[in-house]
């Protein structure tokens, strides 16, 4: 798979840098292109720098218990890859290619500079920060306190919300049951049975690996009487 060309102005680095900064980005930066289901990195890998998803679609997913895995959230064209490990010696996550992706690659040494130079990225970064803190501190508290319908309800709101709707109104991306299952944190014959219930109550339309949400209130209510 050929890596398609950075343009300098898609991902949340070059969007938020300065512009005198891109031509030091266009030398510092690699266009790393990865098939789907490719690992990115594994979870206990050697920390090497940061990644932004060019093209494509990741997850990023830790080990939970023996021989499961629970995916922390899905990362599309814009997104950041791989901040979770700054600061450490080794990846405490791991990152798989949901689809052919291209990730532009920033080294640790050159981040750090960037950070240094450009307030502007500084900035944005934090408030990224503050944001996952706040989805994941949810997230937790959602898998410890919520039935598990609504959890499955909430995943699925989520998913369309991450990769929108295409022109047929199905999410754009192949999401499989196990996926659904690992972000909701529950098992792949609990998320079948549910998308099956709700795909004949009129509530979803499903379509091989993708899905449409076709009632979001009645979806909702699902979390709502979980709380």
């Amino acid at each position: 798979m050929q890596a398609t060309p950075c343009n300098l102005s898609d991902c949340f680095l070059c969007r938020t840098c300065l512009p005198e900064w891109k031509a030091a980005l266009a030398v510092h930066k690699e266009n790393r292109a990865f098939k789907k289901g490719r690992t990115i990195f594994r979870e206990g890998d050697p920390v090497q720098g940061i990644f932004f998803v060019y093209s494509g679609s990741v997850k990023i997913h830790k080990q939970w218990t023996a021989g499961k895995e629970l995916i922390l959230r899905f990362a599309r064209k814009g997104d950041i890859v791989g901040h979770r490990g700054l600061g450490d010696a080794r990846y405490p996550i791991s990152a798989t290619a949901l689809e052919d992706t291209v990730l532009c690659f920033i080294p640790a040494e050159f981040l750090e500079a960037t950070l240094r130079v450009n307030a502007g990225f500084t900035y944005e970064l934090l408030q990224f920060y503050v944001s996952e803190l706040q989805r994941a501190e949810k997230r937790m508290r959602n898998l410890a306190h919520m039935e598990v319908k609504g959890r499955i309800a909430d995943a699925l709101l989520q998913i369309a919300e991450v990769y929108g709707r295409g022109e047929d109104g199905f999410i754009p991306i192949d999401i499989t049951r196990q996926d659904i299952a690992s972000y909701a944190g529950t098992t792949y014959e609990t998320v079948f049975k549910f998308l099956t219930g709700l795909a004949a109550t009129g509530h979803i339309t499903t379509a091989g690996k993708r899905f449409r949400v076709d009632d979001r209130a009645a979806l909702q209510r699902f979390i709502v009487n979980d709380l």
